[in-house]
């Protein structure tokens, strides 16, 4: 079980529709985890390494079919890359190699299982801060780079990428600090909630590993690019990517640039960024299609849209049922405005059967955002969600909401918080409509924590936050239960 305090969670409130959308997140939370998915596509058969499997490819592939690496010659296999849950890759690969396996170096998010850690043996981890990237992150590069700098022609590497790569691999551009990448993302993805798609291009071009560089550093070795996501199109990553970093970049200096004035962001960006990105060197651009497709590679997706999270959720929905309905599946605006909105659609199917009839579970997806400001609280956006969401189901008897990141760690949670280093960082929240009446016996103040962004303590308050093991994150699934009127 990914999640771990189910018992907790049930015990007061909804008892029954709580039960029903833990069920449904656990389908989901299960689903998005890579290891089966690596056991898929790679097996050996005595001495040959056999890659490939059909619904891992992207639709466009220019090279299809299974590939064979011969164990029994001079090349060696090794495994780089970074990302939240990237460990349960590594065990997979080191599951079907054993010590055909010769090394590897790879970060993960700080918070990752002890026994994944141990049960490593052939590839070494970093441990690095999200989304504000520290020492750690850098120094898992640099040892990246060393394993790097000795690859050979006949060599074999595999690379993962996952949520939250663009944090954990980082490595500053000479000239620019650690603690000022750390400060801009900051600025830029806390304090004002950018979107991935407009920070990747800051974050990108103050990198030394950013933007392609993983592959530009592999060769001449041969790559076999894993990412923890839907394969998509391979046009589609070769000339339209910006945050994968084993894929061309998309973007340039003058994007990143632009960007900082977009989000009013430049006069406050330490002088040592804007002054990297006003030269715009040449030597630290990201790598361009051009470039990449001049490198050994192949290209997979290890989370196909059919065999996710949702369709994960919406079978074990189906299966306890209720009808499973895709409400809205990109949601990326504040969470608190996502969480009112879909909220009412359920107390319309409650009130009135339209636009669907009870017993139904609407399903959401995406990645929604927090623009917490100068504010210092301890939460997450698919925390808010939950509570923006309780407050407008107050008093129902058959609505339930709950809301979860994939990776099991929803938001930055305590990491900036003196003093608050043991409040765990939760993995989202389920509320009903009795939430809001507890919140008054055990006075919690839930417009309040959402004003201070401070939702961790209400919902730990409440027993209402959601506890999950970390693993690869595919972005937010939120459950909105509407039962029968006889509590079915």
């Amino acid at each position: 079980m990914r999640i771990l305090n189910g018992e907790r969670l049930t015990s007061h409130g909804n008892a029954r529709g709580r039960q029903a959308v833990l069920e449904i997140l656990e389908a989901g939370l299960q689903a998005a985890d890579a290891y089966d998915a690596v056991r898929k596509l790679v097996r050996v058969e005595g001495d040959r390494l056999i890659i490939g499997y059909a619904p891992f490819e992207p639709q466009d592939s220019p090279v299809r079919g299974e590939e064979v690496y011969d164990l029994s010659g001079p090349g060696r296999v090794y495994l780089f890359g970074a990302g939240k849950g990237v460990i349960r890759v590594a065990l997979a690969l080191e599951d079907v190699l054993g010590d055909r396996l010769a090394g590897g170096q790879i970060i993960d998010k700080k918070g990752a299982a002890a026994a994944d850690l141990a049960a490593l043996t052939r590839v070494e981890v970093t441990l690095g801060a999200h989304p504000a990237p520290d020492e750690d992150c850098a120094r898992g590069c640099r040892w990246m780079l060393e394993w790097m700098s000795g690859l050979r022609a006949e060599d074999l590497v595999f690379t993962i990428g996952a949520s939250g790569f663009s944090s954990l691999l980082t490595l500053p551009a000479p000239g620019v600090s650690l603690e000022d990448v750390a400060r801009t993302t900051y600025a830029l993805q806390i304090e004002r909630g950018v979107p991935t798609g407009d920070l990747s291009p800051v974050r990108n071009h103050l990198d030394l590993m950013k933007g392609g560089r993983i592959a530009a550093h592999i060769h001449p070795a041969r790559a076999i690019h894993l990412l923890a996501k839907d394969p998509e199109s391979y046009e589609h990553w070769i000339y339209e990517n910006y945050w994968v970093h084993t894929f061309p970049d998309r973007s340039t200096y003058a994007d990143a640039i632009d960007v900082l004035h977009k989000w009013d962001a430049w006069e406050d960006a330490p002088q040592s960024v804007r002054a990297h990105l006003l030269r715009a060197d040449p030597a630290y651009e990201t790598v361009k299609p051009e470039r990449y497709l001049e490198l050994s590679h192949r290209i997979f997706g290890l989370m196909p849209g059919q065999q996710g999270p949702w369709p994960a959720a919406k079978a074990k929905a189906a299966a306890l049922g209720y009808r499973p309905v895709n409400l809205a599946m990109r949601l990326d605006t504040e969470a608190r405005y996502a969480g009112q909105t879909v909220a009412t659609v359920a107390k319309t199917i409650e009130r009135a059967g339209t636009p669907f009839e009870a017993p139904v579970a609407l399903l959401t997806a995406g990645e929604l955002l927090v623009t917490v400001g100068r504010e210092t609280g301890i939460g997450g956006r698919n925390q808010e969600y939950a509570l923006a969401a309780a407050l407008q189901i107050a008093g129902s008897e058959r609505i339930v909401v709950g809301a979860v990141d994939t990776d099991g760690t929803d938001g930055p949670g305590a990491q900036y918080v003196a003093g608050a280093e043991q409040i765990p960082t939760l993995a989202g929240g389920l509320v009903d409509g009795a939430t809001v009446q507890e919140a008054r016996e055990r006075g919690v103040d839930l417009r309040e924590a959402l004003k201070r962004h401070d939702a961790t303590p209400a919902l730990l308050a409440l027993e209402s936050g959601i506890l999950a093991t970390q693993s690869t994150g595919l972005q937010d699934l939120g459950v909105l239960l509407v039962m029968e009127k006889d509590g079915k």
